[in-house]
């Protein structure tokens, strides 16, 4: 028998050795990464047992709760962020590279340092990370995102008021078209139909099933009816 624990890490959730350490659901800990770094997660669920078979592979362990220091690192790795994607950008105009930085995103122990950035096709970056790396003395990655991606990490307001649906709670983007718009008998305006991204709301398709489905039973437009 084992206990094992779940700890989101940007909204992906995996289990690790507590080792004894006393954790609820919600509470911040340090975890075993990649490379033998370190990363920061949020306890998904609480600790449970499991037996040997279930568990698949060596767990990696929680090696602490959040503290003092470790939240002042936190602070420093924000503004280290910052500094970086200054340095990038300016890398990135001085090469004339057709990207679009968008995000520096730092491990907690800062030996990993991700750059998020759009573009419409292939980008050569292979010397941009090596002089990054040498610039950020720490190890780069480079991760081509879309443009739902950039309004979910940029973040904004819908139409509605809101922040962003893909903020707040939708984990993954599908697919929204036109047949949902007429379906739902709504304008084709675009300016009214598109999100922060410029692509059509993802809510549009919240309803659509519910109006496809209706269209069957109602009666067409024009026909007269006789209700009570």
């Amino acid at each position: 028998m084992a206990e094992i624990i779940g700890v989101k890490i940007k909204d992906i959730v995996q289990y690790y050795d507590p080792q004894g350490i006393d954790l609820n659901k919600q509470d911040l800990c340090i975890v075993e990464g990649e490379n033998d770094s370190q990363e920061i997660g949020e306890v998904f669920n609480a600790i449970r047992i499991v037996t040997t078979q279930e568990i698949k592979g060596p767990l990696k362990k929680v090696l602490r709760k959040l503290t003092k220091e470790d939240i002042a690192q936190l602070k420093n790795n924000k503004i280290k962020e910052k500094e970086s994607f200054s340095v990038c950008q300016h890398m990135i105009k001085s090469r004339e590279m057709p990207m679009k930085l968008i995000k520096v995103e730092y491990n907690f122990d800062r030996s990993k340092a991700t750059f998020f950035y759009y573009s419409e096709g292939r980008v050569d970056f292979r010397e941009l990370v090596k002089d990054l790396a040498h610039e950020l003395k720490t190890r780069v990655e480079m991760r081509q995102i879309g443009v739902r991606d950039e309004a979910r990490m940029v973040g904004s307001f819908g139409h509605c008021g809101r922040p962003l649906c893909c903020m707040m709670f939708l984990k993954e983007f599908t697919p929204v078209s036109m047949q949902m718009v007429k379906a739902q008998n709504l304008t084709s305006n675009p300016a009214k139909l598109s999100g922060t991204c410029g692509r059509l709301m993802c809510c549009l398709q919240y309803e659509y099933r519910f109006y496809k489905e209706m269209a069957k039973r109602f009666p067409k437009m024009g026909t007269r009816a006789k209700v009570k």
